[in-house]
């Protein structure tokens, strides 16, 4: 069993009418309750829901508040590799774009992993383009050995790996991997993946029950914004962040919500999703699980980052570089994509403190883990 066997008993058509036949009294009964339900969240992220967005974001902040204080963790990515054999139509990593790839070595990860260590950061999150051959377990293995001694905990984004893969790099410091199902639409999703490993729609959804299995710390979730309907496909989110709490309770969870950015290659979304409709999603999340974490990346603009601050998002990453080597090598490589938010490490923590939180640079130590 797995969350495959799960969303098979679910039909796309039909949650999208459900969504979209939510009344205002459905999103007002959703918003007078303390427990919501995922029907309560289709209200939430309904199109008649947009009209009470200030309520939902007033109620949303309280929430987050309360769980979480006025703390903002931070963190910022490490690119190992742009290397990679999908044909993701969206991505710039795609194995079909012409560029000269890289995959650093030992020595430039120390380097880069210094670089990070000035500007504050005690954790590090590793994201790799999905190569097996030259990217898989054993590499990412030895580029944590390189780290471990540094950082209070590793984070991975990278390609999925079977359970024995994972356990192996557990035992490496690995706490936290996130894992982006992009779409979970299944009939169009190999429309976006024609070919690679992450064609196979089935052994991408399983990662998180993989995880689990392997006793990952806190797994990540999201769906690529941009593909297909957003809030459809973030109600399928939804469904496998309570399918996970539920079968592997031991874990923590957290949501990204990506949006597609500008990248090598000419694919553009299909479904717009503007920023208002995203701060829809932030806190119809919110108030549908109180103790999930939620990241913002530097995909978005600073707008709507400093307004979005207090209104659920726990996660915010900062001087980030989204190709390898990005932090202390003077030759340029690819990006995987263009961030928005393009403002310093410093000139974030001053606007996270300016708003009354604090930043916190490292969550925890992992002799603390259980």
């Amino acid at each position: 069993m797995s969350f495959y066997n799960e969303i098979t008993r679910y039909n796309w058509e039909e949650i999208g009418e459900q969504i979209y036949s939510k009344t205002e009294e459905d999103v007002v009964k959703a918003l007078s309750k303390t427990v919501l339900d995922l029907s309560d969240f289709q209200s939430l992220i309904s199109p008649t829901a947009e009209k009470y967005l200030e309520q939902m974001a007033q109620k949303s902040r309280e929430v987050t508040q309360q769980r979480f204080g006025k703390c903002m963790q931070m963190y910022i990515p490490l690119y190992l590799s742009n290397s990679c054999t999908n044909h993701c139509v969206y991505c710039g990593f795609n194995h079909s774009n012409q560029f000269e790839r890289t995959i650093l070595t030992e020595e430039e990860v120390r380097v880069e992993a210094q670089a990070i260590k000035k500007l504050g950061f005690e954790h590090i999150l590793l994201v790799s383009g999905e190569d097996q051959k030259q990217c898989g377990s054993e590499y990412l293995g030895r580029m944590m050995d390189e780290l471990k001694d540094d950082f209070a905990l590793i984070s991975l984004e990278a390609q999925p790996l079977d359970i024995d893969e994972y356990e192996m790099l557990i035992e490496k410091k690995l706490n936290t991997v996130y894992v982006y199902q992009e779409t979970y639409c299944e009939a169009n999703y190999k429309n976006y993946h024609p070919r690679g490993k992450k064609s196979n729609f089935r052994y991408r959804l399983e990662t998180p029950d993989r995880l689990g299995k392997a006793g990952v710390h806190k797994i990540g979730l999201g769906c690529l914004l941009g593909l297909e309907d957003w809030r459809i496909d973030t109600f399928f989110t939804a469904l496998h962040l309570q399918y996970l709490e539920r079968t592997y309770w031991k874990s923590k969870y957290s949501i990204s919500f990506p949006r597609l950015r500008p990248h090598v290659g000419a694919f553009q979304p299909r479904y717009e999703t503007t920023e208002r409709d995203l701060l829809q999603l932030i806190c119809a999340y919110r108030l549908l699980n109180p103790h999930v974490e939620i990241s913002l990346s530097t995909r978005e603009r600073s707008f709507f980052r400093d307004n979005a601050l207090q209104l659920g998002p726990t996660s915010y990453s900062a001087g980030s570089k989204t190709n390898p080597g990005g932090y202390a090598n003077k030759e340029e490589s690819l990006e995987q994509f263009s961030v928005n938010d393009d403002r310093s490490v410093n000139e974030i923590a001053d606007m996270i403190h300016n708003h009354g939180y604090e930043v916190v640079w490292k969550d925890w130590d992992q002799f603390m883990q259980t």
